[in-house]
């Protein structure tokens, strides 16, 4: 009798746990980071290039560029990370959730601060949106720019060589 309940609870386990197990979830290292929103994780013996999902960090050599990069190498550079989600976006590149230790989201902590613009295109995280209003509002990062070019306007007017425009 005993055996028999401690089957119903181990199957009754696994059904409660199964999605968490099922979902693409697990730690890698962070070995480089390219730009504020790529970087390099080292998983199972193999080098990934993942780009965090839902946003887009000025290009390097576009203002907050390089401030975009150093606080990404801050949080998560040389660390242990736990990658949620890995996926091919529609160009075929890795992007995936990237969580520090503690549990935060680097995708929000780089919104949070003024150095990523959310992409509502690639995410139905509507908190990503509610902190780029409120780093806009508070002027923080690319936000203290008047006129902040988002990446891919900046990518599109190189180009083809034509001033972009807001």
């Amino acid at each position: 009798m005993l055996c028999k309940a401690l089957s119903i609870q181990a199957v009754v386990a696994a059904l409660v746990l199964w999605p968490a197990l099922s979902s693409a979830e697990f730690m890698a290292r962070v070995v480089a980071v390219h730009e504020g929103d790529r970087v390099t994780i080292y998983h199972k013996g193999r080098h990934h290039i993942v780009s965090l999902k839902d946003i887009d960090c000025p290009e390097l050599k576009q203002p907050y560029g390089r401030q975009a990069k150093h606080a990404t190498a801050a949080y998560i550079g040389g660390r242990e990370v736990v990658v949620r989600a890995l996926q091919k976006d529609s160009k075929g590149r890795l992007t995936a959730e990237v969580f520090l230790q503690d549990g935060r989201n680097v995708s929000l902590e780089l919104v949070k601060e003024g150095l990523a613009w959310w992409r509502p295109s690639k995410s139905g995280d509507r908190s990503l949106g509610d902190l780029e209003e409120l780093a806009r509002a508070e002027g923080k990062g690319l936000w203290s720019d008047p006129h902040p070019v988002p990446p891919w306007k900046w990518k599109a007017a190189k180009k083809t060589g034509r001033k972009f425009s807001n």
